[in-house]
Order: C-alpha cells, then sequence, then structure tokens
C-alpha cells in the first residue's frame, strides 16, 4: 500500500493552498497516491488552483448549514456549551478501490465472528471450554447479560450494526482499533457530509466517480424488515430512542427520516398479547422489529432496571417468543469490549477457519500479570485505556502526558488493572486539512458501517474523524474532533 511519496522529507514547496505542506514523515492520504492514482492527482491539482479565499468562504457556509440543519453532538462535560456542531472538513479523505475492497471484506469478516461468537457464549460456551477466550473475561464482564442465555435471536445475529474503528500506521497499513457492536453512532454525518459537499464543492467532485452512501437507510430497514417475524404483510420497523436529551437525538431523528420508519420513545410502545404495539392517532398498531438506540439496561424494566422510564415492559418476553426483532441485540457490549478486542484475531481463526484479512493493533492486556507488567514498565512509550470507555476519555497517551499525568495514571492502574489495556502509539496516517487558511496534515481515523440482515453490507465509505489540533491523535467529537467527507472511488 505504501510508496516513497510519503517519506519524502520536508515541505511541499508547491504553489497556493499547499505551499508549505509537510506531513512529516506520516503516511499522508493524498501525497501517497499522487504519484500513481489520476483521480488523486487530480483533486491535488484542482485544490492547488483554488483561491484561499474562496475555500474559506466556502467553509463558512458549510459551517452555516451545519447550525442551520441542528446538526449537533451533546458534550455533557461543558457547561458553558453542551450542544455543539460537529466540525466539518472541506478536504475530503479518498480511499482507493483497492484499498476499499481490503476494508470491507476485513469489516465483514469481522462482524461476521461477532456474531458466531456471541451465539456461542449464549448458549454452548464452546470457545470458553476450549479456552481459546478466558471464561472469567466473558462471564464477569458487566456487559455480559445472563438474561440473554438461550435466546434464539433470529439469524444468530446480534451485531446488525457495526462501527469498526479503523487506522493506518505510517508504512500504510489498515488495522483495527476497536469494534463497535452495542449502538455506534455517527453515520448521520456521513450521509450528510455527502450532501454538504455536493452543495458547496460540487467542482471538486465533478468527473469523478464516487461511490453514493445516500442508501445507508434504505439498507437498514429492509435488513431489519428482512429477519422481522413474518405477518403476511409488510413489517413494521421503528426506531426507538430515549428521547431529546440523549447525546446523539440529532442522529435519531435523521436516522429514523432515512430510513421511512416512525422514531418513538418507550412511552409510545406498550406489549400487549404478547406482541409489542405502537400507540397511534388511530390506534395501536403492531411492531415487528425495533431498532433500538438506548442501552441495554434501560430497555425492560421488568428485566433490567426497574426505574428505566425510557424501555418497554415486557419486550424481552415477546422477544425470546420470535415475535420482535431487536438490533442491535442485548449483551453484545461483550464482544466490543477492549480486551476482548485482544482475542479478536483468534475469535475470527476459531470460527471462521480464516486468517484476519485486517489486523489488530498489539493490544497489552493489564488484567493479564505479564501484560500489567509490561504497561506499567513502559507507560510512557504506550495509549493506555479503559475497557469499557468511549469518545476519549479516560486515556493517557504516554508519550504526551508529564510526569505528574503518568505518576497519577500509574495509581489509578495499578488500583484496577483489570478495567485497562495498553497499545503502541500507532503513528496515525495524515490528511490535508484546512486550518486558519492553509492545509495542514492532520490525523485521521475511519469507522465503516456495516449493515447484517440475511447477509452484510458496508457502506461504501464512512465516517472519516479528524484530530484539528496540531500533533493530536484524538479524533473523537467530545475531545475536539471533526470530520471529513469519505470518497472511496470506484
Amino acid at each position: 500500500m505504501a510508496d516513497d511519496a510519503h517519506h519524502a522529507p520536508g515541505p511541499f514547496d508547491g504553489p497556493g493552498l499547499f505551499h508549505g505542506y509537510d506531513h512529516g514523515g506520516f503516511f499522508c492520504e493524498l501525497f501517497s497516491r499522487i504519484a500513481t492514482d489520476p483521480a488523486a492527482a487530480l483533486i491535488h491539482q484542482r485544490l492547488c488552483a483554488m483561491d484561499p479565499a474562496d475555500l474559506a468562504r466556502r467553509a463558512a457556509v458549510a459551517e452555516a448549514e451545519l447550525y442551520a440543519l441542528g446538526i449537533t453532538f451533546t458534550v455533557y462535560s461543558d457547561k458553558d456549551t453542551i450542544d455543539r456542531i460537529l466540525p466539518f472538513d472541506l478536504i475530503p479523505r479518498v480511499i482507493a478501490a483497492g484499498e476499499w475492497d481490503v476494508i470491507e471484506r476485513g469489516v465483514r469478516q469481522r462482524v461476521a465472528a461477532l456474531n458466531h461468537f456471541l451465539w456461542d457464549i449464549y448458549h454452548g460456551q464452546k470457545i470458553l471450554r476450549d479456552g481459546v477466550v478466558p471464561a472469567g473475561l466473558v462471564l464477569g464482564n458487566p456487559n455480559y447479560r445472563p438474561e440473554m442465555v438461550g435466546l434464539d435471536v433470529p439469524g444468530g445475529i446480534y451485531v446488525h450494526v457495526c462501527g469498526t474503528d479503523i487506522v493506518r500506521d505510517h508504512e500504510g497499513r489498515f488495522l483495527v482499533l476497536e469494534d463497535n457492536a452495542r449502538t455506534p453512532s455517527g453515520v448521520s454525518y456521513v450521509i450528510e457530509n455527502r450532501h454538504m459537499m455536493q452543495r458547496v464543492f460540487s467542482d471538486l467532485m465533478e468527473g469523478l466517480d464516487i461511490a453514493p452512501v445516500g442508501n445507508y437507510g434504505m439498507k437498514l430497514q429492509q435488513a431489519l424488515a428482512g429477519i422481522a417475524p413474518s405477518r403476511g404483510s409488510e413489517p413494521q420497523v421503528v426506531l426507538l430512542s430515549p428521547g431529546i436529551y440523549n447525546s446523539a437525538y440529532f442522529e435519531h431523528i435523521f436516522l429514523a427520516r432515512e430510513m421511512g420508519v416512525p422514531l418513538v420513545e418507550g412511552r409510545d410502545l406498550v406489549v400487549e398479547d404478547g406482541r409489542v404495539w405502537m400507540r397511534t392517532t388511530a390506534g395501536l398498531a403492531p411492531v415487528d422489529a425495533i431498532y433500538r438506540r438506548l442501552n441495554d439496561d434501560f430497555l425492560d424494566p421488568d428485566v433490567f432496571r426497574p426505574d428505566s422510564q425510557l424501555g418497554v415492559r415486557g419486550l424481552i418476553d415477546v422477544w425470546r417468543n420470535g415475535r420482535v426483532v431487536v438490533a442491535n441485540a442485548v449483551g453484545t457490549g461483550v464482544a466490543d469490549d477492549k480486551a476482548i478486542y485482544a482475542y479478536m484475531p483468534r475469535i475470527i481463526r476459531y470460527y471462521l477457519s480464516e486468517e484476519p484479512i485486517l489486523a489488530n493493533v498489539q493490544t497489552n492486556i493489564c488484567a493479564e500479570p505479564e501484560g500489567l507488567a509490561y504497561t506499567l514498565d513502559h507507560l510512557h512509550e504506550l495509549v493506555t485505556k479503559p475497557v469499557g470507555e468511549s469518545g476519549g476519555y479516560g486515556l493517557i497517551v504516554g508519550p504526551h502526558a508529564s510526569q505528574a499525568e503518568l505518576q497519577q495514571f500509574r495509581a489509578q492502574l495499578l488500583a484496577d488493572p483489570a478495567n485497562y489495556i495498553s497499545q503502541p502509539m500507532i503513528r496515525l496516517s495524515v490528511a490535508p486539512t484546512l486550518c486558519e487558511g492553509v492545509l495542514s496534515p492532520r490525523h485521521i481515523d475511519l469507522r465503516p458501517f456495516a449493515i447484517t440482515g440475511r447477509d452484510s453490507w458496508v457502506l461504501p465509505g464512512g465516517l472519516t474523524r479528524v484530530a484539528l489540533r496540531a500533533g493530536s491523535l484524538v479524533v473523537n467529537s467530545s475531545q475536539g474532533g471533526g470530520s471529513k467527507d469519505t470518497w472511496v472511488l470506484r
């Protein structure tokens, strides 16, 4: 994948927006392919010819539109500015067809292995008895749900929607950073980013064969309808949201509209006569499939938290009796636990008898003595993070931390080693990003979204997140990151 272009030292001496651009030896998503990819060369040529003032104007228009559309996420830790737009960078991330083929096959392979794993741990637990994955790591996991044991989910599918976080290292290799198998978010930005580019930067796209992303909602609705209990009519799919105070509520509204299904809250659904029903102005209407965007604990007060006001009383019994589909299934949190992630190559080999198409980042499990010892000895070199957190919270980037921060984190690690894993700091690839009127390299990752019904389909592209602060490796929106449109060239 890599060539010598991304290792060239020194700044780019070309004209216009790229003058002084220096990727610092990191793999650059644009410059690494200019010499060999005509589409990348054309994009580069068009950007070089652009007037910086015009690009700044377009960026301002895009930001104003995001505000007007209400495309926001919530940061609960910020008392001053809770709701924010996700910063959008106009310079796209480009993925060649051959590269996308590797990503797509790798994501589908991981989703298949995750579904086999989840079926097994909630049924025969053969992988635990064979010692491939430590039983304590699964059965003692807070996301393991004993209530799911023996529940035969339709088609053996637990992970209907998966967001796989992928990074690229300094050699151009794609590596999986983590699997998001519970309620992965962000696909609304993928679609809105494309709409935004078509409105404000269509001239950059002209003549390029870019894979579309606008059919995601239709694909998700079809996947859920395809495995819903058959009643001899078109199955009714709904999207279940916790409500307006959820951080991803914009996405819930967006996806319900894209899927063409009702957006409901727990109070809109009721269980009667062994079925789930939706309250409508015309009376009760049957519900066959629920795409739920609330956590396990709140889904059914009869089974989980009795004080939940967000879920549907009796839902799990209806599901257990095969009269409704719930996506993603309860208990999938075990599969996207960062400690289980370390065993994914073994899980793939165990169930699929295949080698992983996408490699993991080397991972040290601090619950294991050797993993803890190595992490403590190399804390200043590693990225160490809690297994149950997301959004970039609770981690420490050793090379960027002060001695005081390392000492404080060391105490946390020793107090609860089972809560942590560590990984080497990957030299993430960079992409040109508009920063203060010029194009500068910023680190990025990629979250492709896979939908699984009767088969698996991967949205061509995904969410490219970008660390907007110079030198930062943390791309999460809650930590100041933004996003780019992702172009898969066909």
